[in-house]
């Protein structure tokens, strides 16, 4: 698993320009997209520990590309 979370997806500023916390974070948006892309494949056959996982790789694949 990636330490790297990309912060927070939908970050809030509040006062004296500091972020609020909590929520979800940038990878788990990121998973949850590719989950959404790899569910809407009818030949998709993992159970869902397995796509869990894979969508996680490409979560942390994108976090690792946007941070170059």
């Amino acid at each position: 698993m990636s330490d790297n979370t990309g912060g927070p997806a939908f970050p809030n500023e509040v006062a004296l320009n500091t972020w609020q916390r909590g929520g979800m974070t940038l990878r788990d948006y990121f998973a949850a997209k590719a989950m959404q892309g790899l569910m809407a494949n009818p030949d998709w056959n993992l159970d869902a520990i397995n796509a869990a996982k894979e969508a996680y790789t490409y979560a942390d694949a994108m976090l690792k590309v946007r941070a170059q």
